[in-house]
């Protein structure tokens, strides 16, 4: 906030400045209530802040999408007893981080080395170049910022999937309907995914079609199933979070909703030796088909 938003405040007067420096807050992704803790904290009257907001909010919310008003449902990990250890089916997943906003959870173990190697082996001779959604007849496309092979394992196809969706749906607590099938990419040196959102934009051409699958994508987990020599970390640059990717281990954020006020801005840096393997659930909101 500029020195002369400070001397606003302080005036508690609601200037066409103050106004102004609203509707930018509320064009970047700031809500009503963030702006309005912000407000007070910086010693603003609770009722003036409060009538500062209502004047300064039609001109920013009219351009704002009523569905990215509202907050959807997300998975979550039930971490409510502050234990550090996760039982899922007798498998322990530990808890290596917890972020509230952006909600971002690293675990530990999720998957054992074995599950780890029989994906990679199961996945191996069906990769192709990895693409991106689109709103093309296909549905996908090569896209130069995602530069790792790929393939798709459908929902419950093998034991190995099923105890995998299984043991993902009790640790989310999400129905394993409501995530698409497992992704398994394979990054060589030099490869990497650009920053990126997992969510649909609602306002592209096509998406009502891409919508009508599943709704919208509220979740992601990332699985590594091997550890690279060097580079190949999970990126958050919102907030400035490197998850490094180690075998076994995963990486769950959620978004409330399709908007860049989730953080869950994210990418994959170049992989610098070796190779990178993961393994991304997608979670959905509705039933996926």
């Amino acid at each position: 906030m500029s020195a002369h938003q400070n001397q606003s405040i302080q005036q508690q007067a609601i200037s066409p400045e103050l106004r102004v420096w609203i509707q930018e807050q509320l064009a970047q992704g700031f809500t009503r209530a963030q702006l309005l803790d912000a407000m007070k904290s910086s010693g603003w009257q609770e009722d003036l802040a409060a009538r500062a907001l209502d004047e300064s909010r039609t001109d920013s919310d009219a351009q704002t999408p009523a569905e990215l008003q509202i907050a959807s449902k997300v998975p979550e990990l039930d971490l409510s007893g502050g234990q550090p250890t996760l039982w899922i089916d007798g498998h322990e997943v530990k808890v290596l981080m917890s972020i509230t906003q952006p909600r971002v959870v690293v675990l530990g173990g999720l998957l054992s080395d074995a599950e780890c190697d029989a994906m990679v082996a199961a996945a191996s001779a069906r990769l192709a170049r990895s693409e991106t959604v689109a709103t093309t007849p296909g549905g996908s496309e090569i896209n130069p910022a995602r530069t790792s092979d790929g393939m798709f394992f459908e929902r419950g196809e093998s034991e190995l999937i099923r105890t995998i969706e299984s043991r993902l749906a009790k640790l989310l607590n999400w129905p394993i309907d409501h995530g698409e099938g497992l992704q398994v990419l394979r990054y060589r040196p030099g490869a990497e995914y650009l920053p990126h959102y997992d969510y649909f934009d609602p306002t592209m051409d096509g998406a009502a079609a891409i919508l009508k699958r599943g709704g919208q994508r509220v979740g992601t987990l990332v699985m590594y199933l091997n550890t690279p020599q060097a580079g190949g970390a999970t990126i958050f640059p919102d907030i400035k979070l490197d998850v490094s990717p180690v075998k076994g281990n995963a990486v769950f954020f959620s978004y409330d909703r399709p908007h860049p006020q989730t953080q869950s801005l994210h990418g994959g840096a170049p992989v610098r030796e070796g190779e990178k393997w993961v393994a991304t659930k997608w979670l959905r909101a509705g039933v996926f088909v």
